[in-house]
This record gives C-alpha cells, structure tokens and sequence, in this order.
C-alpha cells in the first residue's frame, strides 16, 4: 500500500478551518472587525466571523461571496464602554441588532444604522445611552419592533416615527421623556398599530383625540404626568387587550365608558376619574384577566356584581370618593 504524504495528511486536518475561514463575507468581516477594535469583544479574527459569539449569518443570500451578517448580539456585558460604533451601518444584511444590558454603553444612536435598510429588530435596552430619539429612524422602513427601554433618552417622541409602515412595537420605557405624545400617532395603521409602550417617563398633556382611531393591541402610558380625557381609547367593538393609564392625571367619566371584550389588564389607579363602573365590564371575557384597579381616583356608586368585579380585592377599589358594594363596605 502506497504511503500517505504527511503533507497531505496536514492538508485534510486544515480543509474544514479553510472552509470556515470563507464562510464570511469580507465586507462584513471588516465591518465587525472595527466593531472589535471599538469593544475588545475578544472575537478571533483567525477565525470565521459568522463562528464569533453574538453574530449570524445567512448562507442563502443570492450573488454574494460567502455568508452575510444577518443578527449582531451584544448582551450583558459591562466591560463593554464607549458609544454604538458608526461601523454597525456597514452590515448592510442586518435584520436584527441588539445591544442589552450593557451598563456602560452610552452616547446617541448613531445615524449611519439608516444604511441598514433591512433591519426589522432594533433593541439597545438597558443600557446608558442618552440624548434625544432620533427622527432619523424613520427613515428604516422595515422596522418591526423597536425597544429602547432603560437608557437615559431625553426630550421628545418624534412625530416622524408613525411614517414607520410595518412598525409592531415601539417600546420607550424607562427614559427621561417629555413633552406630549405626538397627534401623528394616530397616523398608525387603524387595525394593527404597533404597541405604545412608554411607561416611567416625564410625558405631559392631553392625549391627542386621534389616539382613538388605531385599534391598540397594548397601550402602556402608565408612570407619566398626562391629563386630559383617556375615554376615547376604550369601546367594546375594539380588539384592545392591555391598557395602562396608571398614575397620571387622567379625569374622564368611567360610567361612559364601554370595555373591549378581549380585555385582559386595565390599571387606572392613581388618577382623576369620576364616575362609577360600568357593569359591562363583566362582559369581558374571565378566562384570563390578571389586573384590574381603579384605586386612587373619585370614583362613586355600587361595584357591580360579576365575574371580573367579583376576582379583586380591596387593594383593587379603595380610595376612591363613594365606591362600595363588595369587596367594600356595603352602600
């Protein structure tokens, strides 16, 4: 039997690294490299960037060399300081980018991530960026879902994001807010708005009556210092699940208002309203309904007696002007 050159035995052990090593698009290899030299991630440029930790690639995408960065993961890393690297605009296949729980990250976002033209998944949560929100990101028009909760953004929500034509989610929680809610969100696709998620911020004034057009799946305005009339927000013809006014300065008449039957949580406690409860919220279907309070306002009149009324306690309906009816004195 003819003996085996070892040179060729060296050949097959590096064959699979040499076909890791194309694995990765150059362009975006360069991209993430200057990513590295900004974090120090520790990823080994020896080896095949779609192989380093927090990074994805799609081999399917047609007429390029190798495989294209398709999600970039930066989480739960407090080594990580400085600001978003300008080169994350250079992936330009992202559909997915997500820095999280990264304490020391701070700065603004920066505005080449518009040259991401397939991006749908924007999450740069808990971190410290700050500054305003950019307007500029409504110019990513495949953005689904964008969560900019627990960072330090100031100022204003820009009016230019309901421009946003697939946008799902726009969750701004946790930041330093002001100002109104802009009347353009009523702008939003009437029956799949995103979710309005901006609770624990400064946001002030009446909520914009065009609010009451898009059919909210959730709305979670809750933690803020708005005023005005909320009613519109409600009917029973809506599809809405999830709706948080909680600790405002909301001063509506609940008795006016009728409750979409696929209710599942409504927080109203810590406002201004009047009223009492309509009986038509045991309507709303029982099966799964986890929170309902009306604690801390000025309402008035007997509970009336049902299914979702009869699953809470006190701490539910007290404080109020005249409420009663079980699970409070009787009237």
């Amino acid at each position: 039997m003819a003996s085996i050159h070892p040179s060729f035995l060296i050949l097959l052990f590096l064959l699979p690294l040499l076909i890791t090593a194309d694995k990765c698009n150059k362009d975006d290899k360069r991209a993430l490299n200057s990513i590295k030299s900004a974090y120090n991630t520790g990823w080994n440029s020896a080896t095949a960037c779609c192989d380093w930790g927090g990074v994805e690639c799609d081999p399917t995408v047609p007429g390029s060399d190798g495989s294209r960065v398709t999600g970039l993961f930066v989480i739960d890393d407090s080594t990580i300081t400085g600001s978003i690297p300008s080169a994350v605009g250079d992936l330009p296949f992202l559909t997915s980018l997500r820095f999280h729980k990264l304490p020391n990250l701070t700065g603004n976002i920066p505005s080449s991530i518009t040259r991401l033209t397939r991006l749908s998944i924007l999450l740069l949560s808990w971190n410290s960026l700050s500054g305003p929100i950019p307007s500029f990101l409504s110019q990513i028009p495949s953005l689904t879902d964008i969560d900019l909760s627990f960072n330090q953004f100031s100022g204003s929500i820009p009016p230019e994001l309901a421009k946003l034509p697939s946008i799902q989610q726009l969750d701004f929680s946790r930041n330093r807010l002001t100002g109104s809610i802009p009347a353009e969100f009523g702008n939003f696709n009437k029956s799949f708005p995103p979710d309005l998620i901006f609770n624990h911020n400064s946001l002030s004034g009446d909520l914009p009556v065009s609010l009451g057009e898009p059919v909210w799946g959730k709305i979670d305005l809750s933690r803020n210092n708005l005023t005005g009339d909320a009613s519109f927000l409600f009917g029973a013809g809506k599809s809405t699940r999830y709706i948080d006014l909680s600790r405002n300065e909301f001063a509506f008449d609940l008795s006016r208002v009728t409750f979409p039957v696929n209710l599942t949580v409504l927080d109203l406690n810590h406002n201004k309203i009047i009223g009492s409860i309509p009986a038509q919220i045991n309507q709303v279907d029982p099966t799964y309904f986890p929170v309902f309070n009306v604690s801390y306002n000025r309402l008035c009149g007997e509970i009336p007696a049902g299914p979702i009324t009869a699953m809470f306690g006190v701490d539910s309906y007290f404080h109020n002007k005249c409420l009663c009816g079980l699970p409070l004195p009787p009237c």
